[in-house]
């Protein structure tokens, strides 16, 4: 197949090509909700025992009918800057990450 890739770093040829073969769980985004915690929610945070205390950034409101909206952290909208239309993934080991709609549709059939 033809690729995207050009030559990295001087080298004379593209990238290697490769098919995805990994089943992942994914639900198509809606729409985000980011959330402005409040001074007394940042505070109870600072006050938590736990060493990492779950605070959600945003609720992702899934567009398949019968999920419910849920949570995502800070870290992973950082990391990932999901945007609605693409799709929330969980890989088997657990690991989340966000895929946009054209790269997902194009490597991923529904079981």
């Amino acid at each position: 197949p033809s690729s995207p890739a050009q030559p990295i770093g001087g080298a004379e040829r593209q990238l290697p090509c490769y098919r995805s073969h990994k089943e992942v769980w994914a639900l198509k985004i809606k729409s985000i909700e980011y959330i402005r915690p409040t001074v007394e929610e940042l505070q109870r945070i600072l006050d938590s025992k736990q060493e990492s205390p779950v605070f959600h950034s945003a609720i992702i409101t899934p567009e398949d009918e019968g999920y419910a909206p849920f949570g995502v952290s800070d870290s992973y909208l950082r990391k990932h800057e999901p945007k609605a239309g693409g799709y929330f993934v969980v890989y088997k080991d657990g690991y989340q990450s966000f895929s946009p709609v054209q790269a997902f549709e194009e490597g991923y059939t529904r079981l």
